[in-house]
């Protein structure tokens, strides 16, 4: 890995964090892990996706920055053919900007920002991509969103700018890690038991509690979704 990034020739190991939509995921992933594998060989970079049943997964990219970059543009690019594809079954002529969510640590957006939205604003200008940074921390973590938009080419750019940023402003203190939760399965309570549905079958749930507060749900002989 000898090629260098010509904002001041950093070749160096970064982890760069998105999050995605399943759908996203999905197609990121592709037919039985194809696309994900070619995306690991031909970028170098290696790409983990987090488990679990949830509406929103972490898709981690790790490997020195050139490499990071390859992969950047490949799922920029895949987004981008989503994109055309799904235009080709709608009436919409505009075709709509591609758009990625990395998650940075809360105390590295004040130098992405810049002083009075400098940076930020530098970025937007000398890229031509969008770039949002989230005024809140993801739940239960001391990271935000941030939201690029705009060709794959104005994407691979910013997120070179962006890598520069936070190779010069290591996060401050520890960072909590933004975990997506899991997606919720409804709870039904009958006959004073909960149950959780799975597939076709309501399972008794021993983990909940029966609120004293709602004695019609007790003494209901009807199933009720909470």
């Amino acid at each position: 890995m000898e090629s260098k990034v010509s904002e001041g020739g950093l070749n160096v190991t970064l982890t760069i964090r998105l999050l995605m939509h399943g759908k996203e995921v999905g197609s990121i992933i592709g037919k039985k892990g194809e696309t994900v594998k070619k995306m690991r060989e031909e970028s170098g970079a290696r790409i983990n996706i987090s488990e679990g049943n949830c509406p929103e997964r972490i898709v981690t990219i790790t490997g020195p920055t050139d490499a990071i970059f390859k992969a950047f543009a490949m799922i920029a690019y895949k987004f981008e053919e989503d994109i055309i594809n799904s235009m080709s079954n709608s009436p919409a002529t505009s075709k709509p900007p591609v758009t990625l969510r990395l998650v940075v640590p809360a105390s590295q957006c004040g130098s992405l920002i810049g002083k009075g939205g400098s940076k930020i604003k530098e970025i937007r200008e000398s890229t031509g991509a969008q770039v949002q940074v989230a005024g809140d921390m993801l739940p239960n973590s001391t990271e935000r969103a941030v939201t690029i938009s705009g060709t794959p080419d104005a994407i691979i750019q910013c997120v070179k700018q962006i890598c520069v940023v936070m190779l010069e402003s290591p996060p401050k203190g520890a960072t909590i890690p933004y975990r997506p939760k899991p997606a919720s399965t409804p709870v039904i309570f009958a006959g004073g038991q909960a149950y959780t549905i799975q597939g076709q079958y309501a399972i008794p749930h021993p983990d909940v509690w029966m609120p004293a507060h709602r004695p019609a749900l007790m003494s209901s002989p009807f199933p009720m979704i909470l």
